[in-house]
């Protein structure tokens, strides 16, 4: 695919860049702007079904608003699970019902979601799952835990992968759940803080709580053919938005090392022209991906993405403390506050970047994936 942009996106940029300049003048809560984005038609801009607030836009111009968000460091989404995630998969899965409750009030900005699919001990192996969800009359109750639950704390509902057949195994026997959060003495969460200080991820536990029976998207027992979906669509347009911020922490790293003087090392020199390199390369295989070209359900791409932005991520953070050099390992401090040592961009950037490959899918299945789905090797003994 020819992946250009025309007149038509110019026109599109310079609305969204005016939007953006002219509602960051004061600042919000996040909830405000999320309902601020979906009352002017900016939240679900992509979905293939109009008419639930939401304005349409072609993939080059999603592609536009994602980039121009980014560039004018515009507040981080709280909405974008339920917008990016759970939208398009209800729109591909979901009944007409479960349609029109759930994606106007997601087009509006009033309700935010969390996913539940990783538990301890079936994170990356998410076939293990073991929270449990049993049919009682028109509800489903669920028992089990979930963990790196991303914002959590915060969601109205949450999608919940849950075996729903006693006694089956790996990824038969499961189905998709729309779970509300807000279930006293049911639900419980827990915010896990990280060695960043922060704690956006939580663990969640379900002790009886109720899914309504109406909000099984699928089909029981078609859960695994559902959640692999809805992951096909995690790693869409999002994907360039997440390396417009990339790009913004690979050009603070160079600022640094120019500052310091460490670009004058060839060596540190190299590695900084090769994640630029290689940032550039990101980009193009995302557009093309995007584009459909040859093979548009390819089942290797996604897992080829997140090996490249993975990997390239974690360099990134190692490359800002070799800049750095010796004053990596400190930084500033106030013994008079509560936490004293405050991580500064890069060594935040560092320790969250140990992460990368292993969340969202570790390295080491999505080359089993590749490996098995794409290159039709035998399977890995199990």
């Amino acid at each position: 695919m020819d992946f250009e942009f025309g007149p038509a996106d110019d026109a599109f940029r310079a609305d969204a860049r005016a939007w953006l300049a002219a509602r960051m003048t004061r600042p919000t809560t996040p909830r405000t702007w999320e309902r601020l984005l979906g009352r002017d038609g900016w939240i679900g801009i992509g979905w293939a079904e109009a008419g639930y607030g939401n304005r349409q836009a072609r993939l080059t111009q999603q592609v536009v608003w994602a980039e121009e968000y980014a560039r004018a460091a515009a507040p981080a989404r709280v909405g974008h699970i339920g917008e990016n995630l759970l939208a398009p998969t209800l729109i591909a899965h979901g009944t007409d019902e479960q349609k029109a409750r759930f994606l106007p009030a997601i087009a509006r900005g009033d309700e935010l979601w969390c996913q539940g699919y990783s538990e301890p001990g079936a994170g990356s192996d998410l076939a293990g799952i073991r929270t449990a969800a049993v049919r009682d009359g028109d509800m489903y109750r669920i028992d089990g835990q979930k963990i790196w639950t991303s914002l959590a704390q915060d969601a109205d509902w949450c999608f919940v992968l849950a075996r729903t057949e006693p006694g089956s195994r790996r990824h038969h026997g499961l189905s998709f759940l729309l779970v509300p959060m807000d279930q006293p003495g049911r639900i419980d969460v827990r915010p896990i803080r990280q060695m960043t200080g922060t704690s956006e991820f939580n663990e969640v536990f379900f002790d009886g709580a109720e899914a309504r029976a109406g909000h099984l998207v699928g089909g029981e027992g078609n859960g695994w053919r559902v959640a692999m979906s809805l992951l096909g669509f995690e790693r869409g347009v999002s994907t360039l938005t997440q390396q417009i911020g990339f790009a913004e922490e690979l050009e603070r790293v160079i600022r640094v090392a120019l500052e310091s003087g460490a670009a004058g090392d060839p060596v540190l020199a190299d590695r900084l022209v090769c994640q630029w390199a290689e940032l550039r390369t990101m980009r193009f295989n995302a557009l093309r991906t995007l584009g459909g070209s040859e093979h548009p359900d390819d089942p290797g791409a996604p897992s080829v993405a997140k090996l490249l932005w993975g990997g390239w991520h974690q360099r990134l953070g190692e490359l800002a403390m070799a800049v750095r050099g010796a004053a990596a390992a400190i930084g500033p401090y106030d013994w008079s506050r509560e936490r004293p040592y405050e991580l500064d961009a890069l060594q935040h950037l560092f320790l969250f970047t140990r992460a990368d490959t292993i969340y969202g899918g570790s390295d080491e299945i999505q080359r089993n994936i590749i490996a098995e789905r794409v290159l039709g090797l035998p399977r890995e003994p199990r």
